[in-house]
Parts: C-alpha cells; structure tokens; sequence
C-alpha cells in the first residue's frame, strides 16, 4: 500500500520573514522579471554554509514552489528585483 506523506507548505504570510531571513544569511534574493527569483551564492565556509542551508530547508518554511509568483511580486515591492530585456540583458 502507498504511504501518503504530508509535506508542510509555506504560507504567502509567511513570504517577508522568508525573504528577510535569506538576506540575514549573507545570500541575496531577488526577482528575476515577473515571473522567477534566485537565491544568490554567498561567499560562506563549509561550516557557514552548512548552517545557512539547514535555516533555508523547506523544513523550516515548507514547500514553496507553489508561490513563486507571490515571492516574486514580494520582492519587486521591496525593490529587490532585476528586469531582463529581450536580449537577456538586466
């Protein structure tokens, strides 16, 4: 019989403390245009690394695919956006 698991989702309240606690780990975020966002590399030990990678788990926060627009719309309200021109030029 197939197990069903239950994955906790990120709630849209829950988008500015996300976002804030990724830019306090030393990494950036930003929208990329309207529709994507990316997670900036940060120059991190292993040991740094590790701990910010255990903060920004989705056990922390939960499933968040499903609101990428709404992370997206979040960051171009606080400014922290990039639009790309047609030739893929910021």
């Amino acid at each position: 019989m197939a197990q069903s698991t239950k994955r906790k989702l990120m709630k849209v309240s829950d988008i500015p403390a996300f976002v804030d606690e990724i830019v306090e780990t030393g990494c950036d975020i930003c929208a990329v245009g309207h529709d994507k966002y990316v997670l900036g590399d940060a120059d991190l030990s292993p040991d740094e690394y590790e701990k910010v990678r255990r903060k920004l788990d989705e056990d922390n926060y939960g499933d968040r695919d499903f609101l990428r627009l709404e992370i997206v719309a979040h960051l171009r309200s606080i400014g922290r956006y990039i639009d790309v021109g047609a030739d893929g030029a910021g």
